[in-house]
């Protein structure tokens, strides 16, 4: 049976991207080729009739921990903002990016600036959604200390998404850094214990614990690989689930 014939497993997802998919590896700033690339998957995966929304991340232009060494001047407070105003640059450009490509999109921020998109309100977002808009979700939660980790954690929360899709440059979760021990174990299903306990590098542990408490799935993939984000909607078997009900399995 050929992919597009498969129907979508879930109706709505939560797809985190990090600052770091909107760049080459190694580099800084914007790459428009990589925000078109994420757009064309994105587009892809939509017209299965998923409802997507995006949170993004924004450590490709600023982090706020790089304020933290030395004698910064800047509080980490302030630093915190200044990386979630990173996101909304990084929104932007994949706003764009996927109507360059004939895709219908709103850009929400929870941090209020009515130039350049709509306040996040979890009911308008929702509203998006059902009218097949893809929406883009920057600025966090607009607290300081609250990753974007967690923010995609509240997020599909509050809009009753059935998973978080979890992008990444590698093929799912590793028993370690797999470009520093090429014989790391990559695993196919994890439980959200197993993760907390081996400490494993998937997201922090706030959104885990979210996570858990409230049973949201998480698929981990390498969103790098054309069409993996249509597979991973689709329930293809990419990447790495953590779930309530996983046992450790390995690929």
């Amino acid at each position: 049976m050929a992919a597009s014939d498969i129907s979508p497993r879930f109706r709505r997802v939560v797809l985190k991207l990090s600052g770091e998919s909107f760049c080459a590896s190694a580099e800084r700033g914007i790459s428009m080729d990589e925000a078109v690339h994420i757009a064309r998957q994105t587009l892809q995966a939509a017209a299965r009739g998923v409802e997507i929304a995006i949170v993004i991340g924004g450590g490709n232009i600023l982090r706020g921990a790089q304020f933290k060494a030395g004698n910064a001047l800047i509080h980490e407070a302030t630093a915190h903002y200044m990386g979630m105003l990173a996101t909304v640059i990084n929104g932007l450009a994949l706003q764009d990016a996927i109507e360059s490509l004939g895709g219908q999109t709103r850009l929400l921020t929870a941090i209020r600036m009515d130039g350049v998109a709509e306040p996040y309100i979890r009911r308008r977002a929702k509203r998006h959604l059902e009218k097949g808009r893809i929406v883009i979700l920057a600025a966090g939660t607009g607290s300081p200390f609250v990753t974007t980790d967690t923010a995609a954690a509240q997020r599909a929360l509050e809009l009753e998404a059935d998973v978080i899709l979890k992008a990444t440059r590698v093929d799912g979760v590793y028993s370690e850094d797999p470009e520093k021990n090429p014989h790391a174990i990559l695993y196919r299903e994890l439980s959200y214990t197993a993760v907390q306990e081996q400490n494993l590098r998937v997201m922090d542990q706030t959104a885990i614990a979210q996570c858990m408490e409230h049973d949201m799935p998480i698929l981990v993939f390498n969103f790098k690989k054309e069409g993996n984000i249509e597979r991973a909607v689709t329930g293809e078997r990419v990447g790495t689930l953590i779930s309530s009900g996983a046992k450790t399995a390995v690929v």
